[in-house]
């Protein structure tokens, strides 16, 4: 797996303009100055926000967070899915015993 500097600001600019939408159509959920911030890194989302954000791009929000350590190859994002499968199954795991 190929390692990149996560970045939560594109991955969210990158999909909200693939859903061709403008800043300003979060406003249900956001002002646009607070979407700007968050796009340019200037402030950190709660997991509620991420929520939020994510219904309104209607993506799940591991979506998200996959294109943001992931970004757009598809086959890193194969990778991280499948790590991050593998660690679920551990935890599974051990929680049985």
């Amino acid at each position: 797996m190929t390692t990149r500097k996560p970045s939560l600001p594109d991955a969210l600019r990158r999909i909200r303009k693939a859903r061709g939408l403008s800043q300003e159509a979060f406003s249900d959920v956001s002002s646009r100055t607070y979407l700007s911030s968050l796009e340019r890194g200037l402030k950190s989302p709660t997991l509620n926000k991420i929520e939020d954000l994510c219904a309104l791009l209607n993506v799940h929000p591991l979506t998200l967070l996959v294109l943001t350590y992931a970004g757009s190859d598809h086959q890193n994002a194969r990778e991280l899915m499948d790590h991050v499968a593998q660690e679920i199954s551990s935890f599974s795991e051990a929680s049985k015993n």
